[in-house]
This record gives structure tokens, C-alpha cells and sequence, in this order.
């Protein structure tokens, strides 16, 4: 494999920017579409794969992410699909965690293949890994996910995780009449594990198109509950995160999450932009709009060639969901969160 020559640029200094003078920090990478689960409300019934062939090799990866990086790029997270099932994922985990400029490198992952691969892929230079978990109820899990796996597999997959040294979070889509049932069993496996467990509002993402508004169960209504419970402060909002952090005012160093993507977009401030794993460039996550990479990299173009397209691509980022949604725009035929990833 070729060497990625980088030019690090200097602390803070972002070249890589949209019309609305929203910089780009995070990079998120689909190594691949396939998933070994099927939840219900993120794969179609019958999906249709990428060929073998149209998906970007690990060199091919490599290239982006160093040009990206060579634009202010500073945070990759590797996604799917499942990103596990990409055979030799943890050299591409090596590979792009020694990019200079890199200070974070994670994996979204739905926690099954995980206490197999943890420990390599600390080594290989993996900061964090966020675990998709939606039930604690072993019947509930099946049905979400359309497997029999026992839940107690990724339950110790996050363990080993932890174990390694790798920083664990969980991400929990919550559902009306589906799951919110669980959010005080997830909020205590957070104040008693220490963790961080993050609660998603339900978004237009899914395979089978089930997605409605009446089926999204609101933030503020997800912070009630847990107050009823729990005593938990407010921090201060990290500039892009999407995530509004909760810390219990008790000593535990657990955290919780509130991602209110569909009562209280967070647009405004977005800085990250998404590769799929035939190389389309993906600016924005609620806008249809792609760029195609894929014939710039295998018909010879350079990297300055490279350089131009993406910054024109991501120039192009739509302002987002909250804009959409204030015009009454029809969200409802979004692509499935598995051709794009987390």
C-alpha cells in the first residue's frame, strides 16, 4: 500500500467549508453496507447490497481520509453496515489512526463481533467504540433486530471493550409504544457502569418506512422520566456535538445523552460530512444529495484534482433537517441508515 503524505495543518485552522460558514471537523466512513442484524427500523425487508467491486478498497479509503485530513479534518468514525464484518477492518483501524492530524479514531458497531475484535482493535490505535442497543429485554432485542442472538453476547462485548481501554458508549433509538418503557433500565446501566448511554430521537432512516412523527418520543419527555428517578445536571453543549450531555449529580461517572434530531435540530453548528462505501460523498445527512469519488479515484486524478472536488461537494451541504421541517418538507423517503451509516 502507498504512503498518504499529509500536510498537518495548524491547531483550529479549518479549510473545508460550507456555504453557511459551517466548518468540517468529523469524518464518518462506511467500510461497508452489510449488517448481520435487520432491525426493523433501519434495514428494508429485502435490501440490495453493493457489489463487491464498487465498494472503496482500504488504499482507496486511506486516500480520502488523508486528503480530508489535509483539509481540517480531525475525527474519524468508521461505520456500516456493520463495520466488524469488514474483513481486515482492524488494518484499516491502523492505518488511519497514524494519519497525522488524527486525534480520534471510533467505530459505531452493533456490539456482537466486539468482544472478539476489541482487543486488536485497541492495539491497532482505536479510541472509542459506540454500541447501537435498543432493549435490554431479550425478546424485545429479537424482535428489533431480527436475530436470536443471545443479548448477553453484546452485553459482554462491551465489557471486553472496556476492558481493553477502549471508551464505550451506547446509543439508544427510542420508539413510542416500542421501547421508552427501558429508558430508566438504560439510564441505571449508565449510573451504575459509569457509562455513557445516549438516547436518539427516532428519525426517517428506515428500510420498511416506518417512521412518523407521532412515533418520535421527544427529548424533554425522555429527561422527565429520568428525573423521576434520577437527579442529573445539564453540561455544557460541546460545539458540533450532537449529543446534549447529562451528568448525575450523585458521584457516578456515568452520562447520559439526549440527540433531539427531529424536535430540536442541531444544524447550525454541524461540522461533519459522511463517506459511503461506494465513495459517495455525503454532506449532509437529511438531504438525498451524494458525490461520486469513486471514478476521480480508479481513472488516475490527483490529489489536488481530489481536493477541489470535495471542498465543491461539501460548498453544497444543505442547511439541514430543522430548515426542511420548517417548510413542511416530505422526509419520510430519506435513504435507510444502512447505505450511509451512523
Amino acid at each position: 500500500m502507498g504512503i498518504v503524505l499529509v500536510m498537518k495543518i495548524g491547531a483550529g485552522e479549518h479549510v473545508l467549508s460550507d456555504s453557511l460558514n459551517r466548518p468540517a471537523k468529523k469524518l464518518r466512513i462506511s467500510v461497508i453496507d452489510k449488517c448481520n442484524f435487520r432491525c426493523n427500523f433501519c434495514m428494508p425487508q429485502d435490501p440490495t447490497w453493493i457489489p463487491d467491486d464498487e465498494i472503496l478498497t482500504f488504499e482507496e479509503i486511506s486516500r480520502i481520509a488523508g486528503i480530508f485530513v489535509s483539509l481540517g479534518i480531525n475525527k474519524i468514525r468508521l461505520s456500516g453496515g456493520e463495520p466488524l464484518m469488514r474483513k481486515g477492518i482492524e488494518k484499516l483501524v491502523s492505518i488511519l489512526s497514524n494519519l497525522p492530524g488524527i486525534d480520534l479514531l471510533s467505530m459505531t458497531t452493533n456490539g456482537i463481533l466486539l468482544g472478539a475484535k476489541a482487543s486488536i482493535l485497541r492495539a491497532n490505535g482505536l479510541n472509542g467504540v459506540t454500541v447501537s442497543l435498543h432493549s435490554l429485554k431479550q425478546e424485545r432485542f429479537e424482535d428489533i433486530t431480527g436475530t436470536k442472538i443471545p443479548l448477553n453476547e453484546i452485553l459482554k462485548g462491551i465489557q471486553v471493550a472496556k476492558n481493553v481501554g477502549l471508551d464505550v458508549k451506547i446509543n439508544t433509538v427510542a420508539i413510542k409504544n416500542c421501547n421508552e418503557d427501558e429508558i430508566l433500565d438504560f439510564t441505571n446501566l449508565a449510573y451504575e457502569g459509569g457509562s455513557t448511554v445516549r438516547f436518539i430521537e427516532y428519525m426517517p432512516f428506515d428500510g420498511k418506512k416506518l417512521w412518523g412523527m407521532e412515533k418520535v418520543f421527544s427529548g424533554n419527555d425522555i429527561i422527565a422520566m429520568i428525573r423521576k428517578e434520577h437527579s442529573i445536571v445539564e453540561n455544557v453543549r460541546e460545539h458540533g456535538s450532537t449529543a446534549q450531555l447529562y451528568s448525575f449529580t450523585n458521584g457516578s461517572k456515568g452520562k447520559i445523552g439526549i440527540i433531539t434530531s427531529m424536535t430540536k435540530p442541531f444544524c447550525g453548528d454541524c461540522d461533519r460530512v459522511r463517506l459511503k462505501a461506494d465513495g459517495k460523498l455525503v454532506p449532509c445527512l437529511f438531504s438525498s444529495d451524494e458525490y461520486d469519488l469513486k471514478p476521480l479515484l480508479r481513472n488516475g486524478a490527483s490529489n489536488r484534482e481530489i481536493n477541489a472536488f470535495i471542498k465543491d461537494s461539501y460548498f453544497r451541504k444543505s442547511p439541514g433537517v430543522e430548515v426542511k421541517l420548517k417548510n413542511q418538507y416530505d422526509i419520510h423517503h430519506i435513504r435507510p441508515m444502512y447505505t450511509i451509516g451512523g
